[in-house]
């Protein structure tokens, strides 16, 4: 697998490499060179697949090489131990549960198997890798479980201050050992600024070797393509021949972008939909034709509070330009109002205990839906466990969250936090001190 460098296409990497730089130089991302378009044969066998059988098949159609098959099963029986439901909300319209894996996240799918990827790339490598990941919210806790106790591995998580749910705190805070949770006085672009920053740093990035959990590893978008192809199966064993389209609640657009990646691998999809908060950029680059980043402001759906998304330059690449952008996504904002008001909605009409991330992908499948007029089935993205948000949701709801006992039980862990500043030159400072 040959990738390119989204700030320097000339400049070519291996999966391995990308996979431990994390970031290419220049700020750049890394990108497949090519996709390769599964037969039509694939998607006739589809429906009759395990998961994890899928995830072999799609995974080793990536990859190529790089890993030798058995190792590349043993990664997708590991990663992909968990369930993957489709849940029907209402005629034709069906949430993927994506949060059923340890950390109650989505984010599980990508640090599982990135932290699986790391540990078999590295294993003749006495030197420990550094893993620097910045989150808004669920990303922190599923690398943090993700690469618990992974031999060579040490992980830092910024993450900001009042911003994350007091149970995404808990699961990203109370772990130790070879994890360990900054609290950052500013916002999640501002603890991705740092990420970035230390990238940038050559000295320190080489002298520590430093790596990337976010979703500027490419590591982490392949498997998240995975779920895609998974409930388009599991429609057409409810309706042959049905039309999907994917609703996806977006922040930093890795998850988006792994369904364009899905998209363009042959998955025959109606539409990708990203639906956001108040943070309004990429409908607004729909629109406008400009992507213009802005101070990300705070939200219910605070996973989603992101004012300049990352993956954004690998979607324009992978969708050549804005119009080739336009053509496969609709993007929507709401407010936090209408958040409110569809988590109620899902709930008293359809008997559905959602969050505010999934409202928000429920609500651009509607309105999607008043848009087009499409018949097509409607499949939202549930990205995280009810129970991560039981302060934001109305009263009524929150009562009817019970809390998962992976959760209750780590809340009896003492917090392992460390508080800091923007300054760069203080987190500088406190990288090798890990």
């Amino acid at each position: 697998m040959i990738l390119y460098n989204t700030s320097n296409p000339s400049q070519k990497s291996t999966f391995k490499n990308a996979v431990f730089q994390g970031l290419a130089d220049g700020n750049g991302l890394f990108m497949p060179d090519s996709l390769p378009i599964l037969p039509q044969s694939f998607f006739e066998e589809l429906p009759d697949l395990s998961f994890s059988d899928m995830a072999l098949r799609v995974t080793e159609a990536i990859l190529g090489d790089e890993i030798p098959h058995p190792i590349l099963k043993q990664i997708c029986d590991d990663s992909f131990s968990f369930p993957v439901p489709l849940v029907q909300v209402a005629e034709k319209t069906y949430c993927l549960e994506l949060f059923h894996g340890p950390s109650l996240a989505f984010k599980d799918f990508g640090a599982r198997f990135m932290s699986r990827i790391m540990a078999y790339f590295n294993k003749e490598d006495k030197k420990p890798l550094h893993v620097l990941v910045a989150t808004s919210g669920d990303t922190g806790g599923a690398v943090a479980m993700g690469f618990h106790q992974v031999p060579g591995i040490r992980v830092t998580i910024l993450y900001p201050k009042g911003r994350v749910s007091k149970y995404q705190e808990v699961q990203l805070t109370c772990l130790g050992g070879n994890v360990r949770a900054l609290e950052v006085d500013g916002s999640f672009d501002d603890c991705q600024s740092l990420v970035k920053q230390a990238f940038q740093d050559r000295e320190l990035s080489v002298k520590e070797g430093l790596t990337s959990a976010n979703s500027i590893n490419i590591a982490r978008l392949i498997p998240q393509s995975l779920y895609y192809f998974h409930s388009w199966a599991e429609v057409q064993k409810i309706q042959p021949g049905a039309k999907v389209v994917f609703s996806v609640p977006s922040g930093n657009f890795g998850n988006i972008c792994a369904g364009a990646f899905a998209w363009k691998m042959g998955l025959p999809l109606e539409k990708l939909v990203a639906s956001v908060n108040a943070n309004r950029v990429f409908p607004d680059y729909l629109e406008e034709g400009i992507f213009q980043p802005k101070p990300s402001v705070p939200t219910l759906s605070n996973a989603m509070d992101v004012g300049n998304p990352s993956n954004f330059v690998r979607i324009e690449n992978l969708l050549c330009g804005w119009s080739g952008v336009k053509e496969a996504i609709h993007s929507y904002s709401f407010t936090d109002e209408e958040t409110e008001k569809a988590e109620l909605k899902l709930f008293h009409e359809n008997h559905y205990l959602s969050e505010p991330h999934a409202a928000i992908g429920y609500l651009g499948l509607e309105k999607y839906r008043q848009e087009t007029h499409s018949d097509a089935v409607g499949i939202f993205l549930g990205t995280a466990h009810p129970a991560k948000f039981i302060p934001v949701l109305p009263e009524d709801l929150s009562a009817q969250v019970v809390l998962p006992k992976s959760l209750v039980d780590l809340m009896d862990r003492p917090s392992l936090k460390r508080s800091m500043s923007v300054d760069f030159e203080e987190f500088r400072k406190i990288i090798p001190q890990a």
